[in-house]
């Protein structure tokens, strides 16, 4: 068996998000959403790039944003995505490696430029994303090394990937090669929008076993069930799901068990200014606790900390050491 090198492996779109605050009047005007994510092509990203405010550019993409969250920990991590050799391609790089996170994928030199999210935050914290994949679309079968998966204890991936074609073949073969070598497979449905584009491929994914720990929030899980009620959608994932993890904003989570349903709080915050990355720093600390081995309340916890920090300020990625908090809240010894 090939020895473990990494506690995750995180597969996704490399991502530049684009961050500034807008009311939900230049959403409607727009017809944007408010909440969701939508893929958008290179000229309406000039479009809405153009008609935005001043922005911050923060290296972020789901998977990403998950994997720097898990190195915070202390986690050994690696990331597979896609990136050009452009200007964004050189920031998202030096940001995920400065976190910590082993990633060595080569930058293309020619087709689309590097994937980038235009991300609105209204001043409520609800972030509505509008995402030109660019590069990260070009995720190919022939990107996912064998060795590199079957010496991850988690292969965790973004739900996102599901749209390109050939991430889809990538994540089909990621997740095919963790399980030869009897290690773990996590997915995160990523959005209520991206659920609603392919419910009946991630219920397969789930029923068949391809995927052994889904993460969902709310929102998602009952989109997947194509219910409003929640518990009826809890009721449904028991009956598919060998585990899986429900976030409920700030009444906490869930965590599915077989027969088991543990409920764990969320952590205070005493400010919500932007919820981008909340359900994907929750599932840093989840995934972090998972593979050192600790009970799934204290996973949990590790898990709504991580979101408690990064929904606290603008961006998806913490500001302060998760490692240390960790510990000043006694999840770490």
């Amino acid at each position: 068996m090939t020895a473990v090198r990494y506690d995750v492996l995180g597969l996704g779109n490399a991502i530049v998000d684009v961050i500034t605050r807008a009311d939900d009047a230049f959403l409607d005007a727009h017809g944007m959403r408010k909440g969701g994510m939508a893929l958008i092509d290179e000229a309406r990203a000039a479009q809405i790039y153009d008609a935005m405010g001043p922005a911050v550019e923060i290296s972020g993409g789901s998977a990403a944003n998950t994997i720097v969250g898990a190195a915070g920990f202390g986690a050994r991590t690696a990331f597979v995505g896609k990136i050009k050799d452009d200007q964004l391609g050189a920031a998202f790089a030096h940001d995920i490696r400065a976190a910590g996170v082993e990633f060595t994928a080569p930058p293309a030199t020619d087709g689309p430029s590097t994937g980038r999210c235009y991300v609105l935050v209204t001043p409520d914290g609800e972030r509505t994303m509008n995402t030109y994949l660019g590069a990260a679309q070009d995720l190919h079968p022939g990107d996912i090394d064998a060795g590199t998966v079957a010496g991850a204890s988690i292969t965790y991936l973004e739900g996102y990937l599901w749209d390109p074609a050939h991430a889809k073949e990538a994540f089909v073969k990621a997740a095919a090669i963790a399980h030869e070598a009897k290690r773990m497979v996590a997915l995160t449905l990523s959005d209520a929008f991206c659920v609603d584009r392919w419910r009946h491929e991630f219920l397969h994914l789930v029923r068949s076993g391809t995927v052994d720990l889904l993460f969902a929030n709310a929102n998602e899980l009952q989109s997947l069930y194509q219910t409003s009620d929640f518990d009826t959608a809890l009721t449904a994932l028991r009956a598919d799901a060998r585990f899986a993890v429900v976030t409920r904003s700030e009444k906490g989570c869930v965590v599915v068990d077989g027969a088991q349903t543990i409920a764990v709080p969320a952590f205070p915050v005493a400010r919500v200014v932007d919820t981008t990355g909340a359900g994907d720093l929750f599932a840093a600390g989840f995934l972090f606790g998972l593979a050192r081995g600790a009970a799934y309340d204290k996973a949990a916890r590790l898990g709504a900390l991580a979101a408690a920090e990064v929904i606290s300020h603008i961006g998806a990625r913490p500001e302060a050491s998760l490692e240390t908090l960790a510990r000043e809240n006694g999840l770490l010894a």
